[in-house]
């Protein structure tokens, strides 16, 4: 509790319910051989009565501890005590993967969003539950503080309910109470409440948490995992405005966006104003800050996780983590092979219900390795024994370091190789290798081995129109192929005669290719691009290509019909100029047909010394940068 603050509980509760106290000891001794009992979630777990029911180990034979997530010590799943303590979790934590992996425990995999039910409709009853609450106010109500999530329903749906009762633990507010009288046993405790430091997110976890940032937008509502990475985007979030939170867990790094006035709520469809979560896992200052703050409202899980509600947020933005996605995208959450790591968790919920809301967006997010980068994250197939967590129908974005996929509404072709450009680059010709032989893309794709790369983040760049158009500039990236033939079907037969010097009526396959698998170093290409609701349309390209023994490049662009004497030409070649200059070219050339007028006064006016030289029906110009 805040210890500036009033006490917000009945001072006399002690007196007032004297005759439900009892010391952890004598409470435990009301469980008996053979129950399933429930211990509370994350850092609220009853320290003090989970030590005096593993004190009793000897008399609790066939006992089954259930639980969600815990945080510290978990002496009931040391191996000596599984012939006692068997060990069921809905999502496997530090303290009892060994146990579990070594198959002396159990793991229920479910939807975060189910496991109430499991407790309400007799499915999974609870012969007892051990809890932890603040102390009762005068309406002799106790606030679960910061662990409500399953602990609610358990409370609510066992036979037994033993509650540590410590004013140390915040009093928060939203659905989180309960009635003395729904207790049993009162064990009063003073002692400080367990805390998480989660360990920095490391260099590759900023770069993903970068990258997800950027795709999240003013006004929208965020819900982030459990895992190093969704953690990392918080800080990439400065620069927001009126940003809303509806997730499963809170962290400290949420503190400082809230008091920076980054995260306001204001234009959440559902609990408007407030930051809605079910639990949180962090520091005295984290739980100082939600004691009694009306901002946060704590929630059963049924509530905060329900697919439907989130789907009702505004732009709700759901950000989970992988451990292994296929080149068709599936995603396998929570085992390494056969054996199980973590859950399921509300990864489902969150994914399907940011997928229905409007503007909303569904991210997956995993580093590209593991095991020290000798282990690709995308991979061709599944390891042998990894469950699907999210199917292929269900995904939308996946994030590595490397770059950000889009896959909703792919065919497995584009898929495939979208995934591989995000892969790490030691393992794309592999994968592509992989991706033929499995018929996922199609054998001529293995002329581009080697050549899907992903172009520097830093060459992103806008331009805004004189009508107030925003017109973004990026590297050209392997999954723009479509979009490329989309741009040369659009042209008309002058522009295209003026590009190509040529009546060409189709694009070869291999020209489209060469135009998107380039090397970003030799070769540079830029798109401009417009958002539209099935990503985005290629308006202009541009690029130049190196010749190595003059030091020159050779340039070319052209822009749609419909937005041609906008300045796109003079932006891209500017733009183009600058790169040029800092990967150390000395000039470009372009050869450019005598009707050309447009490219002509482009190359006139970019600001170089330029010659020209007419030959036929063509003019070859040279450009010097000095």
């Amino acid at each position: 509790m805040n210890a500036t603050r009033k006490p917000s509980y009945d001072v006399a509760w002690k007196e007032r319910y004297a005759s439900m106290i009892a010391t952890p000891g004598e409470a435990v001794k009301r469980l008996k051989p053979g129950q399933r009992i429930f211990i509370g979630t994350g850092c609220a777990q009853p320290q003090e009565l989970v030590r005096a029911l593993t004190a009793r180990s000897a008399e609790l034979p066939d006992t089954e501890i259930v639980h969600l997530l815990t945080v510290g010590a978990a002496p009931y799943a040391h191996r000596e005590l599984a012939n006692t303590f068997r060990v069921n979790s809905f999502f496997i934590a530090d303290n009892v993967r060994d146990v579990i992996q070594e198959g002396l425990g159990n793991y229920t995999p479910i939807f975060l969003s189910d496991i109430p039910r499991l407790f309400s409709s007799g499915q999974l009853p609870l012969d007892a539950a051990l809890i932890q609450v603040t102390p009762p106010d005068a309406r002799g109500m106790c606030s679960l503080g910061i662990s409500v999530d399953i602990v609610k329903s358990a409370a609510q749906n066992a036979g037994l309910v033993i509650a540590e009762v410590n004013p140390r633990m915040p009093r928060t507010l939203g659905d989180s109470t309960l009635s003395v009288h729904d207790l049993d046993v009162l064990v009063p405790v003073d002692a400080p409440l367990l805390e998480f430091a989660p360990p920095g997110p490391g260099e590759e976890a900023c770069r993903i948490g970068e990258l997800i940032a950027s795709l999240i937008e003013d006004g929208s509502t965020i819900e982030l995992g459990i895992g190093r990475i969704p953690p990392a985007v918080l800080p990439f979030l400065s620069g927001k405005t009126d940003l809303g939170i509806h997730t499963e867990m809170l962290t400290d790094a949420i503190v400082d966006l809230v008091e920076a006035g980054v995260i306001t709520g204001a234009h959440k469809h559902l609990d408007r104003g407030r930051i809605v979560a079910s639990f949180c896992m962090g520091t005295k200052r984290l739980y100082d800050y939600i004691d009694g703050n009306p901002m946060f409202a704590f929630h059963p899980t049924e509530y905060v996780n329900d697919p439907f509600l989130i789907g009702q947020q505004h732009q709700m933005v759901a950000v989970n983590v992988a451990l292994e996605v296929d080149l068709t995208g599936q995603v396998c959450a929570d085992s390494l092979g056969t054996k199980f790591f973590s859950g399921i968790g509300g990864q489902v919920d969150f994914n399907r219900g940011a997928a229905r809301s409007p503007g909303g967006k569904a991210i997956i997010a995993t580093s590209s390795t593991a095991k020290e980068g000798t282990v690709s994250r995308i991979v061709a197939r599944l390891s042998p024994g990894a469950g699907v967590v999210t199917t292929r129908g269900d995904v939308h974005y996946v994030v590595t370091e490397h770059g950000v996929a889009y896959l909703h509404g792919k065919n497995v072709q584009e898929r495939a190789l979208a995934l591989i450009s995000i892969a790490h680059p030691l393992f794309r010709a592999e994968l592509l290798r992989q991706a033929i032989e499995a018929k996922y893309v199609r054998q001529e794709m293995a002329d581009v081995e080697g050549r899907i790369l992903v172009g520097p983040n830093e060459l992103k760049t806008t331009m805004l129109l004189d009508d107030g158009t925003q017109v973004g500039f990026r590297p050209i990236h392997p999954t723009d192929e479509p979009r490329m033939k989309d741009l040369f079907y659009a042209l008309s037969k002058e522009t295209v005669y003026y590009r190509f010097m040529s009546h060409m009526k189709r694009i070869p396959q291999k020209q489209v290719q060469n135009f998107v698998y380039i090397d970003h170093r030799n070769e540079v290409a830029i798109v401009a691009t417009l958002p539209e609701a099935h990503g985005e349309d290629i308006i202009a390209t541009g690029g130049y290509y190196l010749d190595a023994r003059t030091n020159r490049a050779e340039i070319a662009f052209v822009v749609r019909d419909d937005w041609q004497e906008r300045g796109m030409g003079t932006f891209l070649m500017r733009y183009l100029i600058t790169i040029a200059k800092r990967n150390g070219i000395a000039g470009f050339t372009a050869e450019v047909l005598r009707q050309n007028k447009a490219m002509q006064a482009v190359l006139h006016n970019c600001g170089c010394k330029v010659r020209s030289r007419l030959n036929g029906d063509v003019y070859s110009f040279e450009l010097d940068f000095a």
